[in-house]
């Protein structure tokens, strides 16, 4: 099982994704930013150390929005999701093919992994975190 932890990064009504690199597993599908977590370390932390990783930006961890876990032939997930807060820095691809963000009704015209399906419908129908 595979333990990652991604973020919910919300901006002037648009959330932050991103698009895996062509050679990884699932190149080429948008998800939230985030990653894998290091054994002993917790997934606001882990969340904190990947968006700086991948993106150069620093956020504020908040509550989790949503847990999932998935099975995919070749590996299971299970992703936590936590809804952040971003603090300073402009985002910057640095181990993403690219980044954008998107308003409520673009994220249709997205590809995104199967694992995030619910995710996405729950995100959709919790009109809140899309007001500015």
């Amino acid at each position: 099982m595979i333990e990652v932890s991604a973020g919910l990064v919300f901006r002037d009504g648009r959330v932050l994704v991103t698009q895996r690199r062509a050679g990884d597993h699932l190149g080429g599908l948008w998800e939230f930013p985030g990653g894998k977590r290091h054994p002993g370390e917790s997934y606001e932390d882990c969340l904190c150390r990947e968006l700086m990783e991948e993106l150069g930006i620093e956020v504020d961890v908040g509550v989790r929005f949503a847990a999932v876990t998935h099975d995919y032939p070749e590996k299971s997930v299970h992703l936590e999701f936590f809804l952040c807060r971003w603090l300073r820095h402009e985002p910057r691809p640095l181990d993403v093919a690219d980044f954008a963000w998107v308003d409520r009704e673009q994220l249709a015209n997205y590809s995104f992994p199967a694992a995030d399906e619910k995710l996405l419908e729950k995100l959709k129908h919790t009109l809140s975190l899309w007001e500015e």
